[in-house]
């Protein structure tokens, strides 16, 4: 007639708002056999003090030092990063400046942490011949700057993008949410209808599986933006912005696809690092979002992977407040992006139904057999497929001896 409860089936969650968490001695007999999740408030700068002998283990917190943030400097004024300061200064900035971009950088001044990679470390660090294979031009330069990543969690915003403001006019915390997104549990295998249920306001709902309830480890949180929407250049309706915000997050079901775009993105390297990367790159692909086709690809990789090893992915909050030329943003390549359409009216189905071997245990192994099937089942279609291989096959190559360096 007893109901046990294991200790594993219970979690101690505490916010520290303060750095002194030296109360938990206090309650060290009650709790220390638990499961503890700390989390620490981003704009808490002082480091925790957490009494000694809890199990590290026990603990989830993302220190400072724990995150990156990724830009992708394709136009030389950076002067948007004065919009972000009060929100990214204390992180560490990766810039990797467009290898085809030949004017000097304009970085506001006293960013305490960051670094710029530029063509020439690109060169020496992975070799011009491998550049050449992995094209990091365009919006593809970001994937430079999470190769250079030594840190957990990495941010990665469009340049043409700034913070939502709230009533009083302060900037939203784009960072905090995305770490609230990936430090807590996803549920991609049994859809809640409130949403996240771990989100503040929510919970499961009557029917969810208690087995299930426990979650499993986010990887990827997928955020959006306000004004220029990112629709397909065939429908693009001058004028159009999207001005509803949804104030929610979301799992992505396990086994449905999803149009992931790099405008507004955050994930956690550990888990899935070498599983970001696109290889699916147009001859041509530049600077206008419509166009690109390399974070759509990106994408459905990551997710088939994440589905294997059963981590799940967020979509919905944080929003960003999306800037950019109305005018330029519709003078597109048609040409170019049916292109990229047909393309992944092949590749979707691909995506759908395959399915990595059980020996593939980590996010490495999964996106080399990925690669594999790539260019077994697609790479005979179209010889865009084929090449999205070698590109595929080559960064996994340049990720090992990168990490192994590191």
């Amino acid at each position: 007639m007893f109901k046990m409860v294991e200790d594993d089936e219970v979690d101690i969650v505490i916010a520290a708002l303060n750095p002194d968490l030296g109360f938990l001695e206090e309650w060290r007999s009650l709790i220390s056999r638990f499961h503890i999740i700390i989390v620490k408030d981003p704009e808490l700068d002082s480091a925790l003090q957490i009494p000694p002998d809890f199990p590290r283990r026990m603990f989830k917190m993302v220190e400072d030092d724990e995150v990156d943030i990724v830009i992708a400097a394709l136009n030389p004024d950076l002067g948007f990063l004065e919009e972000w300061r009060s929100l990214i200064s204390r992180f560490h900035i990766i810039i990797v400046k467009d290898p085809e971009l030949d004017s000097a950088l304009q970085i506001p001044p006293d960013f305490p942490s960051l670094c710029v990679y530029t063509r020439s470390d690109m060169e020496v660090r992975i070799g011009p011949e491998s550049l050449s294979l992995l094209r990091f031009t365009g919006f593809s330069t970001r994937y430079f700057g999470y190769l250079m990543s030594k840190r957990r969690y990495i941010l990665s915003i469009d340049a043409d993008c700034v913070p939502l403001k709230d009533n009083l006019g302060r900037p939203i915390d784009v960072v905090r949410q995305h770490l609230a997104n990936l430090t807590t549990p996803a549920t991609p295998f049994f859809f809640n209808t409130l949403y996240d249920p771990y989100a503040k306001g929510s919970d499961f709902v009557r029917g969810y599986p208690f087995g299930l309830r426990c979650g499993v480890n986010c990887a990827v949180s997928c955020g959006l933006w306000l004004n220029i929407p990112d629709f397909d250049a065939s429908i693009l309706k001058s004028g159009k912005r999207n001005d509803r915000l949804v104030d929610a997050v979301v799992t992505v079901p396990k086994g449905t696809m999803l149009p992931l775009s790099g405008v507004n993105v955050a994930f956690d390297r550990e888990l899935i690092g070498p599983a970001l990367f696109s290889g699916l790159v147009l001859a041509g692909e530049g600077e206008v979002r419509h166009e690109t086709v390399e974070d759509l690809w990106c994408g459905m990789c990551v997710k088939v992977v994440c589905d294997h090893l059963g981590y799940g992915i967020k979509s919905g909050m944080p929003y960003v407040q999306r800037g950019g030329d109305s005018e330029t943003e519709q003078e597109i390549q048609m040409e170019r992006t049916m292109e990229g359409t047909s393309l992944l009216e092949v590749a979707v189905p691909f995506f759908q139904s395959v399915r990595l071997p059980q020996s593939a245990v980590t996010a490495e192994e999964c996106f080399v057999e990925m690669t594999k099937l790539v260019r077994e089942e697609l790479g005979r279609a179209d010889p865009t497929f084929a090449g999205a291989a070698d590109a595929m096959e080559e960064w996994v190559r340049v990720w090992r001896s990168t990490h192994t360096m590191q």
